[in-house]
């Protein structure tokens, strides 16, 4: 009766191994050898499908990442500007009406209502922008009017308040404004955007900056 003896296995390093680091299946017959190779085998698939779970879990995380900051940004949303459409809506149409009706004033005057068109565009003004107002309106505007017969009228198209405050407010406007003059009689269109900032005095909302965008 003999006893077998139990095979030396060989140090993992003396596997051969392809370019990418895998496993080559070795050429004779010697079983240590193809036992390691199959282990080798066994770790590099391991380690593969690893990679791969890291790569997909990676992704699932950027995923979760994305629909999360997503989710973040329509809370904000939410929770800091809806409520100047639902909460405050009475507020808000009050503000846009202000603005709107001081845009039209300041925007629309004619050689037979120029004084009149001036002192209404006033009424919608306060602080620096009404001071500069009243200087320009007399000193261009009025003569412009009444010496080039220019004729201007303006509608606010789109209104919409991007901040409100108990005392102040911003409102972006889109204008369309006609105009044309004795040399020029067919009304021109011009389009623009203007932002309104508009403070509240004795109750009442007020042109104080009057910014095209």
């Amino acid at each position: 009766m003999t006893v077998d003896q139990e095979p030396q296995i060989e140090d993992a390093d003396d596997v051969d191994t392809g370019e990418n680091g895998t496993a080559v299946k070795p050429q004779d017959d010697h079983p240590p050898r193809r036992l390691l190779w199959r282990l080798r085998c066994v770790i590099d698939f391991g380690r593969r499908g690893l990679r791969r779970l890291l790569a997909r879990w990676r992704a699932i995380a950027l995923t979760v990442g994305v629909v999360a900051a997503v989710g973040l940004a329509a809370g904000l949303f939410f929770f800091q500007y809806r409520p100047i459409h639902q909460t405050d809506h009475s507020a808000a149409q009050a503000v846009i009406k202000a603005a709107s009706d001081g845009t039209v004033a300041v925007l629309s005057y004619a050689p037979e209502t120029v004084d009149n068109d001036l002192t209404v565009a006033k009424s919608h003004l306060t602080g620096n922008f009404l001071k500069y107002f009243n200087d320009f309106g007399r000193y261009f505007v009025a003569p412009a009017v009444r010496q080039q017969g220019v004729k201007a009228s303006a509608t606010v198209v789109r209104a919409a308040v991007v901040e409100l405050d108990p005392d102040s407010a911003v409102v972006l406007e889109f204008v369309h404004q006609t105009s044309s003059n004795k040399d020029k009689p067919e009304p021109v269109l011009a389009t623009n955007s203007v932002r309104v900032t508009l403070t509240k005095v004795n109750g009442s909302w007020l042109i104080s900056k009057f910014e095209p965008e």
